[in-house]
């Protein structure tokens, strides 16, 4: 057989092979896309959502929602968004309370007008497993859950998810998240770079994270300072917080027994002062009666605005757990009775929140990859200030020069934060106004960071 023979033999497999993953691919996720959500607006796009397993032996999946873009979607990139907890649904708080297409609203959904789709495929996941819609048949998956085990689960998550739409691999993919995805998503973009040093599957260009956790001694000492200078402590509260409470170490030594009782009664007083009525993660904004009560967990995301509905994480609750919905969302209830913000029934290693993530986004930025790192400067949980502090101590190690001095930046004609950019590569952004879930709390500012992002351009300067 000729070489020319040959060559036409080896193009023709490729091509069937091609065909295959494609018809193949397509007709997996035809599976999963939805037809209507009950009491959806009319809309443009293609929505899909249902499982990946992750693994078969221990029938582990996670489960996935995907709003394609309102315009153009071939042409428009991927975008990851995964919130935090640890333990909190993409789902219920990214999807349906921040960015995505719509938000629960009476009876029904209401279109968001200033939705992440509008700029880009929007892909939500609810994980670890054991979180929202994710589920395993064998419980014991749900014990000593690790930032480890949660980064592998993502990674296996997203190749099997390109197996159902083979049209989004060589897609331009940036991984977005808030609050514990200050962990999540860093580990997940270092597991893909060094998958691709053996196949080059994940076209990633860039990451953000907002009011992310990357270096808990920082993160949560700078809170004491917040609370002092937003009026939420007194002066004295103050000076022993900062005295006799290394706040970064507060909660592995609770979880061991050996928070020191000095330290204990400056943590009742703190609490007494702040007041349960006011929404931590949002200090300015007033909080849903209805759902005060539920603000336990260390990091847990909760929805607040003004001249928004600040109770719409009831909503959100009641939505999902319709039958109707589950239905057209493709999704069942495992091992639960009711689909929850925070899952409660996952045995999280919460003791992972002191190891420091800082240092993989720092590694991420030598590989090349485009670091942005933005602040609601509301939010008392994740201030401003830790973020701030470590953007410009990273920025020093790695030898990076203010490419962007500090300056406001604009969305029409307010300001919409402040901005600092370094080497191009690594940026950081406040958000004016933004509780720790920026895009619900202000959600134009938000999507005018997000499509700069994107675009890899600076933040307006003038309006």
């Amino acid at each position: 057989m000729s070489s020319l023979t040959w060559e036409i033999v080896a193009l023709s497999v490729v091509l069937v092979q091609l065909w295959f993953t494609t018809e193949v691919g397509c007709s997996m996720s035809t599976f999963d896309k939805i037809g209507w959500l009950p009491g959806q607006p009319q809309v443009g796009f293609q929505q899909y959502s249902g499982y990946v397993t992750v693994d078969v032996k221990k029938q582990r999946a996670l489960f996935y929602y995907f709003a394609e873009a309102e315009t153009d979607p071939a042409s428009k990139p991927l975008v990851l968004w995964l919130n935090g907890g640890p333990g909190c649904s993409s789902l219920g708080v990214g999807a349906f309370s921040e960015n995505g297409p719509f938000r629960p609203s009476g009876d029904g959904l209401v279109k968001n007008e200033y939705s992440w789709n509008k700029e880009a495929n929007m892909l939500y996941l609810e994980t670890p497993i054991g979180v929202g819609f994710s589920y395993s048949t064998d419980t014991s998956s749900y014990e000593a859950v690790n930032d480890k085990i949660t980064a592998r689960d993502n990674l296996v998550f997203l190749q099997n998810w390109f197996v159902k739409f083979p049209q989004y691999r060589n897609r331009s993919l940036f991984i977005t998240g808030e609050s514990y995805a200050g962990h999540y998503v860093p580990q997940l973009a270092q597991l893909m770079l060094q998958f691709n040093k053996k196949e080059n599957l994940f076209n990633l260009k860039g990451i953000a994270l907002g009011n992310p956790v990357l270096k808990f001694a920082t993160d949560f000492n700078s809170r004491a300072e917040f609370f002092w200078s937003h009026g939420l402590i007194s002066d004295s509260t103050y000076k022993m917080f900062t005295s006799v409470c290394n706040y970064s170490r507060y909660v592995s030594e609770y979880y061991r027994g050996n928070v020191s009782p000095i330290c204990s009664r400056v943590m009742v007083q703190v609490s007494r002062e702040t007041s349960r009525f006011v929404d931590k993660y949002d200090v300015t904004l007033d909080v849903c009666i209805s759902s005060v009560l539920s603000q336990s967990k260390i990091i847990s995301p909760q929805q607040v605005g003004d001249n928004i509905d600040v109770c719409v994480e009831d909503e959100t609750v009641n939505y999902l757990n319709r039958k109707d919905v589950q239905i057209a969302l493709h999704a069942r209830l495992v091992g639960v009775r009711r689909w929850a913000v925070c899952s409660n029934i996952l045995d999280y290693e919460l003791l992972d929140i002191e190891i420091p993530t800082i240092n993989i986004v720092g590694s991420l930025i030598k590989a090349g990859i485009p670091v942005l790192i933005y602040s609601g400067d509301q939010d008392s949980v994740i201030p401003l200030t830790g973020s701030r502090k470590l953007v410009h101590g990273l920025a020093e190690e790695l030898g990076l020069k203010t490419s962007v001095p500090y300056r406001v930046w604009f969305e029409g004609q307010q300001v919409g934060g402040w901005t600092q950019v370094y080497g191009n590569i690594l940026s950081f952004a406040t958000i004016r106004g933004a509780s720790h879930e920026a895009p619900f709390s202000q959600p134009e500012r938000s999507l005018g960071l997000f499509m700069a992002f994107l675009g890899g351009r600076p933040l307006p300067e003038t309006f």
